[in-house]
């Protein structure tokens, strides 16, 4: 589910047909995948902790949702300074439930600040790193795995996607990029420069129209946060900035999808997480690709009400042989292996991961809410007690 520098390979012409992608007619795709997925998964250095630099959370604070950044900043530079650390040292605040800040302390600093009755907890920023690959090749526009867990008409719906950004001139997706935001550090634009976030978009939200290929909830409104820039790199403290972004300014029916995380535990990820499902908003979340239990892993970790946790199957419903697993966290299983969607440049290519799994079930959300139906079981699902196919 992680990526960064990007192996493209066998570029074909894209093929247009005269039919709307929902009549069953299709493209015959260019086979040039090998018998190994290419795979979504951990880069080096996915998880290292950013020597001097954390996350402070905030106790409640009152009307804090409603406050705006700039309220929020100016309670922590009060926190920073009755502490005699300064105000230099705040990097970024955030405002949602919780809120909170980011911050580059001195270990005798960070100890004065936990003593704070404001602070409610501080964790070590970490680094998110996505490694992979992706192939380019032609689209056939109702894929395999679309019809596998079944599709419909997404307009006026709108998720909010978590991950490198999504390709803001596409032509086969809805980009609101009115409401998008980068949460990298030095980079102000939401637009897709690795791909990763571009291809969960188009599993999500792809148009029906007469080319490329059809997302679950086609035409879906969706809404860039980029946490990760053209490597693949970000930072916990972005996705902490990104979900409190969405705490704040999504409704009750949106649906989030979040196919990066941490290789550890991350309690602000999760806070973060759970406070915004507990809103009615649903989250989808990739159950990672380490082939371990996805419990030891955030957010997908996370258990609430609106909260889903997404393994990985292939076109037959074997189980990923990559994905975690578990019954704890775990939900349903999805599509994940060799899936075809929208990629940057215009483009189209297949990739695997549960980073592609994740955005299935969150298509389905957008269609259906909570009202999930199941279509079969993923078949030997290591942790002995089969995940349910999610299905229109």
């Amino acid at each position: 589910m992680r990526g960064t520098n990007l192996i493209l390979a066998a570029f074909v012409i894209l093929i247009f047909s005269a039919c709307k992608k929902d009549s069953g007619t299709s493209t015959t795709p260019v086979t040039t995948t090998p018998e190994t997925p290419c795979t979504f998964g951990i880069a080096p250095g996915n998880g290292r902790i950013i020597e001097g630099q954390y996350i402070i959370i905030l106790k409640d604070q009152a009307g804090a949702r409603y406050m705006s950044v700039r309220e929020i900043n100016s309670i922590s530079s009060t926190i920073l300074t009755r502490n005699r650390i300064k105000v230099a040292a705040l990097q970024q605040s955030f405002r949602g439930e919780p809120s909170g800040f980011i911050a580059r302390l001195s270990a005798n600093e960070l100890s004065t600040l936990k003593q704070d009755a404001s602070i409610a907890f501080a964790e070590p920023d970490r680094v998110i790193a996505l490694g992979g690959c992706a192939t380019v090749v032609a689209p056939s526009l109702v894929t395999w795995n679309v019809k596998r867990v079944g599709y419909g008409d997404g307009t006026g719906k709108t998720a909010w996607i978590i991950d490198s950004g999504i390709d803001f001139n596409h032509p086969d997706l809805n980009v609101d990029t009115a409401k998008s935001r980068s949460f990298l550090a030095g980079q102000p634009s939401a637009n897709d420069e690795n791909g990763h976030g571009t291809h969960v978009a188009g599993i999500i939200g792809a148009k029906n129209n007469s080319f490329g290929v059809l997302g679950v909830a086609s035409g879906a409104n969706l809404v860039s946060l980029r946490i990760l820039d053209k490597d693949g790199k970000g930072t916990s403290g972005g996705l902490v900035q990104a979900l409190a972004y969405i705490n704040t300014n999504a409704k009750a029916g949106d649906v989030v999808n979040i196919s990066s995380g941490e290789d550890t535990v991350s309690e602000a990820i999760d806070q973060l997480v759970r406070n915004t499902a507990a809103k009615g908003i649903f989250i989808a979340i990739a159950a990672g690709n380490d082939g371990k239990p996805a419990v030891n892993y955030s957010p997908g970790r996370a258990n609430a009400t609106n909260i889903y946790t997404i393994s990985a199957i292939d076109s037959s419903d074997q189980f990923a042989s990559f994905s975690n697993y578990g019954n704890d966290v775990v939900d349903y299983a999805a599509p994940g292996v060799k899936i075809v969607s929208t990629w940057i440049g215009g483009l189209y290519a297949s990739a695997s991961g549960t980073s592609m799994a994740a955005p299935h079930v969150a298509g389905l959300l957008l269609l259906v809410g909570a009202n999930l139906k199941t279509s079969g079981h993923a078949l030997n699902d290591p942790d002995g007690v089969p995940d349910p196919i999610a299905h229109n």
